[in-house]
């Protein structure tokens, strides 16, 4: 399959609300598609459910989507804005066939996507992904269309916040609470804006909430993970002991400490990783982390004897490693933190309970929780591409590559990929030294236009 008919990227299909492949017609043939290849995985009547964050145009693919499954004779739950992991959760404990949820995650209100979940509750693998493509390609789907009298049915229910909140808080040691800590959550104005605060304040916090009053258009917007300069000003405000910082669809956080210092996903995965071990509870030795997790984050877990196995950018690879090698900690830089024990998905909340416990637990601060964490300089430099041809075949860059990684001498690495939903290619160097990786991309970031003609 060509490049140009492509749907599905890194994480679904996403793209310009409105523009292909982001359409009403593109959603409503997913519908279709999904709910026949489910469909075909076994007999009696089929649910499929669908959540949303907070976009304008969420209500747009929601009823598309709900026409398309109904067309071919399954039925549908729509429970309204829900967290990406909050839909993950309810298709396997409501048993769905599958999940869908409408989102774009971190991007501006005027991107949407839509991805989807096994009746496990995990991320559907490349070759499902690619049977539903294929059969939307094919221009069969007609040809599958329910009978009259089998047309599906569509219905909204109200308890899905609930459920997902009960579940969220028995991720919480029960024999500790959050009586007297002061938590400054910034939902995004995405998914979370409901079930964030509610499951904190439960607990015992004293929640001071930002980014709650989602209006369609203002979901990231100055806020969230992306932008958590008004989440560092309100923690030192209200003298507060952490801030979180959710994403659209709340499967990632970022962290604020008491002193006003952000904590990404490695810084996250260290002290998690640590926690676990004198706990005795780190399975097979190992954390899981993409390619672009700092080299602070190997030292840092090497110092404890824990091996960091690494897979290409995205968070269902790091799922996908840590279900075939058995690992129970995984996790991205950015903040999507998986703990399997608990999710089948990064989810921002349950990062966060697990972080207040362990500085319960500890009797520790956030900053003493992230103390000796040294993190390399990292120089990212974003180019954009009218052909992604592979790397190994460009011969002046891989030279360029190599001088690079000689001069870095093992203090460093050089990272570049191509991006799975943009034409843009993302050059990371990684070193000791910030003003010479900086240096360093941007001349690999002119080899790499050179080696592709100029683009």
């Amino acid at each position: 399959m060509s490049e140009s008919t492509k749907l599905f990227g890194t994480d679904g299909v996403r793209g310009k609300a409105n523009v292909h492949p982001m359409t009403a017609e593109m959603a409503l043939s997913l519908g279709q598609a999904i709910a026949h290849v489910f469909n075909r995985q076994g007999n009696g009547r089929h649910r499929i459910i669908i959540g949303k964050d907070t976009r304008l145009s969420g209500y747009l693919f929601e009823d598309a989507m709900a026409a398309g499954i109904c067309a071919m004779g399954a039925d549908v739950i729509q429970v309204g804005p829900m967290p990406t992991p909050g839909m993950a959760f309810l298709t396997a404990d409501m048993r769905c066939n599958a999940g869908v949820m409408i989102s774009a995650s971190h991007n501006p209100y005027q991107d949407n996507g839509i991805k989807f979940f096994s009746s496990d509750g995990f991320k559907l693998p490349d070759e499902m992904e690619a049977r539903i493509e294929a059969l939307i390609h094919s221009g069969k789907l007609a040809e599958h269309r329910a009978e009259a009298s089998a047309i599906g049915r569509a219905k909204r229910i109200d308890d899905a916040e609930g459920r997902y909140v009960v579940f969220l808080k028995k991720t919480f040691p029960s024999d500790l609470a959050l009586d007297g800590l002061r938590i400054v959550l910034d939902c995004a104005n995405g998914a979370a804006y409901k079930v964030g605060p509610t499951v904190f304040e439960e607990l015992g916090a004293e929640v001071f909430s930002q980014g709650v009053k989602p209006n369609g258009l203002n979901i990231n917007e100055g806020c969230g993970a992306l932008h958590p300069e008004g989440l560092i000003s309100r923690v030192h405000e209200v003298r507060a002991d952490i801030g979180i910082a959710l994403d659209g669809d709340g499967d990632r956080c970022l962290l604020v400490s008491e002193k006003g210092e952000v904590v990404d996903g490695d810084r996250m995965l260290a002290f998690c990783a640590r926690d676990l071990v004198q706990r005795g509870r780190l399975r097979g030795g190992k954390v899981v982390a993409t390619v672009m997790s700092n080299l602070g984050l190997e030292r840092s877990l090497a110092e404890l004897g824990i091996e960091l196995l690494r897979t290409q950018v995205g968070d269902r690879y790091v799922v996908e490693a840590m279900r075939s090698g058995g690992y129970n900690l995984g996790g991205e830089q950015s903040g999507h933190v998986i703990f399997l024990d608990h999710n089948t998905t990064g989810d921002g909340l349950i990062c966060a309970l697990q972080t207040l416990a362990i500085m319960r637990r500890q009797e520790k601060s956030l900053s003493e929780l992230t103390a000796g964490f040294e993190a390399f300089p990292q120089a990212l430099v974003n180019v954009r591409v009218a052909s992604k041809r592979p790397i190994e075949s460009l011969p002046a860059l891989t030279q360029a590559i190599e001088k690079v990684e000689a001069e870095l001498d093992g203090r460093g690495r050089v990272l570049i990929r191509y991006s799975g939903t943009e034409a843009k290619a993302r050059i990371m160097v990684e070193g000791d030294d910030e003003d010479r990786v900086g240096v360093y991309a941007n001349d690999l970031a002119i080899e790499l236009q050179r080696s592709l003609g100029g683009q």
